[in-house]
């Protein structure tokens, strides 16, 4: 019996099986999902892709050349959306608690329930349900915490399952690589490679003090995980609609080019935090009030991204169509809704290779340092 039992859900391979649930003429063949140029990056990629080397944020150019046979679909995130809602609505029928990690990862508390129904049988026997009702494979690993029980589930794929039990932990995780463990970076990863420890039994045993004068405060976290130790919670799920920002002016204003760096700087930051809580939107609201108090709205539908130089271009565009130049400006304001949840690093589908390394860059440092920490120097 567990202290505490936590299922992790994960939908293998997510965007590629959806399209193969569409096309069965897909299915046991190399497919990739992303941009459709040589410049674009894989989103996401079948398993018979994978075993050519190929993975979600690597160059399409380098994946072609993996494997030049393999079929590359630009994606559709409104129909992997879709998907993603029967299954939440699966989860949500069944768990007692359960988290959205993304559009494709979940985690159900079931702390207690061995007291009525076994933990384990009941996580497969939802297993089982999300497959037969959806028709698409996933993953479930269960264990007395986030961390372990999402490390079983990345060993138990493809469409597999595996449980750690109660005070198993350390012995599970020891003989895997570090990169397994979720939230270590690529960099982190090459440090701990060049300090010679590549597995994550020879990480927990390095003093907490020797972690934290290498890496900072991560250095706690890293050896935390590296012991099996999480007690973050499983954060109930509830469904965002809209996120927004709208600023009042000091003094009403005319100057168009002022209003557009005020917009840029608004629509930069929220598209900061979409990214930050793995959403997506399709739908923008651009609002001007005016000297006179009158309010006015222009919306449009858009297809789902998070991307900076999209949602700036339509901002741009709706505020275009709505300004009067002649009228003084009280307030403007930018609203995303339609909101999905949705890793936006893995659903480039149309960013070059470029795009997508500043953008990530960018959200480093604003995560490091605050989200004022870099800006768009119109925006200034």
């Amino acid at each position: 019996m567990f202290d505490r039992a936590i299922l992790h859900l994960d939908l293998d391979a997510f965007f590629a099986s959806v399209e193969q649930l569409k096309n069965s003429s897909l299915k046991n063949k190399p497919l990739i999902i992303g941009g459709s140029s040589r410049r674009g990056v894989v989103a996401s990629c079948s398993y018979e892709a994978r075993r050519f080397g190929i993975h979600s944020a690597m160059p399409m150019k380098v994946a072609l050349h993996r494997c030049p046979d393999a079929i590359i679909l630009k994606g559709d995130m409104e129909e992997y959306s879709k998907h993603s809602k029967i299954i939440t609505e699966i989860i949500e029928e069944e768990s007692p608690l359960f988290e959205k990690a993304s559009i494709d990862e979940f985690y159900v508390d079931m702390t207690g329930m061995d007291k009525h129904i076994g933990c384990w049988k009941w996580s497969n026997e939802l297993r089982e349900k999300v497959i037969k009702e959806s028709g698409l494979p996933i993953s479930i690993g269960l264990s007395v915490n986030k961390l372990v029980s999402k490390v079983s589930t990345g060993q138990a794929k493809p469409n597999g399952a595996k449980m750690i039990e109660s005070g198993n932990e350390k012995a599970f995780l020891a003989p895997l690589s570090t990169r397994k463990l979720p939230g270590l970076g690529r960099t982190t990863y090459q440090k701990l490679s060049f300090m010679g420890v590549r597995t994550i039994k020879v990480l927990a045993k390095i003093p907490p003090q020797l972690l934290q004068r290498e890496f900072g405060k991560h250095g706690t976290s890293l050896w935390r995980k590296a012991n099996g130790i999480d007690n973050s919670p499983v954060v109930p799920f509830h469904d965002q609609k809209s996120m927004s920002t709208e600023r009042t002016f000091h003094v009403d204003t005319i100057d168009v080019r002022w209003l557009n760096d005020r917009l840029i700087d608004m629509t930069t930051r929220l598209a900061f935090e979409l990214r930050n809580q793995q959403k997506l939107t399709s739908c923008i609201t651009v609002k001007i009030r005016y000297s006179d108090f009158n309010t006015y709205t222009q919306q449009r539908k858009i297809a789902y991204t998070a991307n900076d130089k999209s949602l700036l271009f339509h901002v741009k565009e709706l505020f275009k169509k709505l300004y009067e130049r002649r009228q003084l400006v009280r307030l403007i304001g930018v609203r995303f809704s339609g909101l999905v949840h949705g890793n936006y690093q893995i659903n480039l589908f149309e960013d070059t290779v470029e795009e997508s390394q500043l953008l990530k860059e960018m959200d480093h440092i604003r995560k490091r340092f605050g989200a004022k920490a870099i800006r768009k120097a119109t925006s200034f």
